[in-house]
């Protein structure tokens, strides 16, 4: 039987989507049976396989899918459903609110790119949701006969390769990228667990592609003897350090500075000479990484100790982060300032930041609640997100919108909700103080408790909540705490934290991804708790960004139900000490010192405008960083397109045939032309890998060590560029040298080289996770270049002391020339 067409059912964008919407929605498909209504999908899949454009067979496809979704889920996706579908559809970001259901709205575009049998990837925010969602949407791909799988954290290669065969694979982007950095160690074309990359949708998309843009991941392993740095004894070095005599600490600004003096104290225990000579690189950047991790990270704030392991807390979603390391030998400092035995971890083997492995989708579409926001926009419009901080001038403060635009070319749009917010944003409450704010938070939880109203406070630091919990159980309230230590709890604390009278007190865990329904879990009581005004959330302070905020309002008001919120701020908050602002607000809005609450109408605007300048400082910095990585990103790319199209057999390896045609042709004669050639194939396979990972290392080092290039007024970045460009060209003359050397080393047989007999295996063993890079990272560690920046104003330096480094380092030049 064949399906009932419109007389024009391709999609014109130019159009927009009403009509698209209409006509879907409109569309009866009741009188066909499952049978007839699958077939009509495959006829689909053969025409667009055969040639015909994905548009002009959207409306028809949409509209089967959804039929489809209504007949195995009992569900029929809303308009404004559809609505994302179709943004997703054309690569664009779709924003719906909270609780409108992105989950569904994935179903209809993944389908339709379904139909090019080339694979679609739903990128999920973790391993739970890439589970939990194949199994509540397989029957509707199963339905229309396409195949559907995930990836969980610990799959075998075997399992990865049959989810990924499939037609549509559920997986994080994490997992994702660790697999295609996994197929860059692949000797064997058999060992690919990736097909081509086609299209993604990215669920929590401003999380993922701008939160976490700059996060790397890494695969690590050891080649040979790759020996662990030593941090113990500059450690003990750094420990005797006297902070005020030997070092200074901006503790909002997240720097530490060493003094004349210091340096001298220093040199004199490292008995290394000239801190500030090339060869002391190691030892000048591990005293600033012991120094930080000694008094700037801090436990129960940026990380937890859980099981003789050190974790490390993710600043946007208060949870675990799973697999995340910090860079640069901090992760071992802190095994070492807690007490815990470190093992060595490895030689990274390659990398790359989730904003260039998105990038390799030629089709990337995205979903979020929070892209937009309307006071934002305005506010925007009128110039106020401009200003400086710290002393740095920031431009128009950016929202994610922009950066979407900026970085991934990306448009967002703004889907209406299906069911109207009728939470009630209450105004901010400013106080002067921080206890002032404290007595003023709980004051209020006790007048909503009465009332029964469900409440959930949200906090900045697994520190703060249970600090705020301990206040409450000193008045007599009863609380459930949700934080990175007792994250196993999370679903039974979530499923209570609707019900009348609970008072839960969390970090942001509670505030992505998270649906507490009014009455708890079976949601029974859910007239009786909406009668009471719905979920009651507090917010103990702002944070560094307006999404985050606006997540954990999105808690309350969901699918139409009552709630409220309402934000506590203290002008002693983290975001406005860290960011210098304390005291320009204490002396424009306070001035006579007294502690108090505070009710100026300019104060919230004022407060409003910085919290998008400190956005836009963030942002500016992520901006920075892209550029920092750009080239080495280009020579990452270029590698692995060289190393597929070898390990494919795109391309014939002939280093041996051009270079040395007397012992190729000896060879052949002895061997055959085939086994020369799997043997040069296998030698440079592997050595692309060791080079790589050396270059890598050299990078890092170089990262170290240019940092006295200011001080010649050159770029950074122009020599951090030109650096990583010349040694890439290196790498490559080497690579070919080191293929004819050991073509000269090794023994042929008749199966090419038996590389475990030669020594030239790769790592026996390989890990991943993440680094926990900071926006500040370049100009964090070492500190000596903001050190020279403060020199010029005569604070935390001292010029004379500077002068005679710099002349001792090129005399010792002069004397060794």
């Amino acid at each position: 039987m064949k399906i009932k067409r419109n007389a024009e059912p391709s999609y014109d964008m130019k159009e927009g989507y009403t009509r698209a919407v209409q006509t879907i929605s409109s569309m009866d498909l009741t009188g066909l049976s499952d049978c007839s209504l699958a077939q009509g999908f495959g006829a689909l899949k053969l025409s667009v396989q055969s040639g015909r454009r994905l548009c002009d067979v959207l409306v028809e496809s949409f509209g089967i899918v959804k039929e489809a979704i209504k007949r195995t889920l009992g569900l029929t996706p809303f308009p404004t459903q559809i609505m994302a579908g179709l943004a997703l559809f054309e690569g664009k970001i779709a924003q719906m609110q909270t609780g409108e259901g992105k989950t569904l709205a994935a179903v209809m575009p993944a389908c339709l790119h379904a139909l090019t049998g080339k694979g679609v990837h739903i990128l999920t925010f973790n391993d739970y949701l890439a589970k939990r969602d194949t199994l509540w949407m397989g029957p509707v791909f199963n339905f229309l006969g396409l195949s559907v799988g995930y990836i969980q954290e610990g799959m075998t290669r075997v399992q990865r390769q049959k989810a990924y065969g499939c037609d549509i694979t559920y997986v994080t982007s994490r997992e994702a990228g660790f697999d295609y950095l996994r197929d860059f160690m692949s000797m064997d074309i058999g060992e690919l667990v990736h097909r081509p990359l086609y299209y993604a949708i990215v669920d929590e998309a401003d999380s993922i592609m701008i939160d976490e843009a700059r996060i790397p991941l890494v695969i690590a392993g050891k080649y040979g003897d790759n020996a662990e740095d030593d941090l113990h004894r500059i450690m003990a070095v750094a420990s005797s350090l006297v902070a005020g005599k030997h070092f200074e600490v901006d503790y909002h600004g997240k720097d530490i500075f060493l003094t004349d003096e210091g340096i001298l104290y220093a040199e004199g225990l490292l008995g290394c000479g000239n801190l500030y000579d090339e060869s002391n690189a190691f030892n000048l950047s591990s005293l600033y990484i012991s120094l930080y991790v000694m008094h700037l990270v801090q436990r129960d704030r940026d990380y937890i100790v859980k099981n003789g392991k050190v974790l490390l807390i993710d600043e946007f979603t208060g949870r675990i982060a799973e697999k995340r390391m910090f860079p640069n030998r901090i992760q071992s400092a802190l095994e070492i300032k807690e007490g815990i035995a470190h093992e060595g971890k490895g030689q990274i083997l390659g990398s790359i930041a989730m904003q260039h492995y998105l990038s390799l989708y030629p089709v990337l579409a995205g979903m979020t609640g929070t892209a937009t926001n309307a006071s934002i926009t305005a506010m925007e419009a009128s110039g106020e997100g401009q200003g400086s901080i710290k002393g740095r001038k920031i431009p128009k403060a950016q929202t994610p919108c922009s950066e979407f635009a900026s970085i991934y070319r990306k448009e967002v749009v703004a889907i209406p909700a299906y069911k109207p917010c009728i939470r009630v944003d209450h105004p901010d409450r400013v106080f002067t103080g921080y206890e002032e704010k404290m007595e003023a938070i709980i004051y209020e939880i006790e007048r909503v408790h009465q009332t029964g109203q469900p409440i959930l406070i949200g906090t900045r630091s697994v520190e703060d909540s249970e600090n705020l919990a301990g206040r409450l159980k000193e008045r007599g309230l009863d609380c459930v705490v949700l934080n990175a230590k007792n994250d196993e709890m999370e679903a039974a604390i979530i499923a209570n934290a609707g019900c009348r009278g609970a008072i839960t007190v969390s970090t942001n865990m509670a505030g992505r991804g998270v649906d507490i329904r009014l009455g708890g879990e079976d949601g029974v009581h859910h007239q009786e708790v909406a009668a009471l005004g719905g979920l009651y959330v507090i917010g103990t302070e702002r944070h560094e960004s307006v999404r985050i905020d606006n997540q954990l309002r999105g808690r309350a008001g969901r699918q139409g139900d009552p709630g409220e919120s309402r934000f506590f701020i203290s002008l002693e908050d983290s975001l406005f000490q860290r960011f210098e602002l304390t005291k320009g607000f204490m002396e424009r809005f306070c001035p006579d010192g007294h502690r108090r609450e505070l009710e100026d109408p300019h104060l919230y605007k004022e407060i409003a405008r910085c919290q998008r300048m400190v956005e836009g400082y963030n942002g500016d910095m992520r901006s920075q960083l892209t550029r920092y990585t750009y080239v080495v990103e280009q020579q990452r790319r270029i590698l692995f397109q060289q190393r597929l199209d070898l390990l494919c057999d795109r391309t014939r390896p002939d280093l041996l045939e051009r270079h040395k045609p007397d012992r190729y042709s000896a060879l052949c004669a002895e061997f055959g032309e085939g086994v020369v050639r799997k043997a040069e194939k296998q030698l440079t396979l592997y050595l692309m890998n060791k080079l790589w990972a050396e270059h890598l290392d050299y990078l890092e080092y170089t990262k170290e060590s240019i940092h006295l290039a200011v001080l010649g007024g050159q770029s950074l970045m122009d020599v951090f560029n030109r650096k990583a460009i010349d040694a890439f060209d290196g790498m490559q003359e080497d690579m070919a040298l080191e293929v004819l050397r050991l073509f000269d080393e090794v023994t042929l047989t008749p199966d090419g080289v038996d590389m475990e007999k030669e020594g030239l295996l790769g790592p026996a063993s390989t890990w991943t996770f993440l680094l926990n890079e900071s926006t500040d990272q370049f100009s964090r560690i070492p500190q000596m270049i903001k050190a020279v920046s403060k020199a010029f104003t005569g604070t935390l330096f001292n010029l004379r002391g500077l002068y005679r480094r710099l002349a001792a380092r090129l005399k010792g030049k002069s004397q060794r020339g």
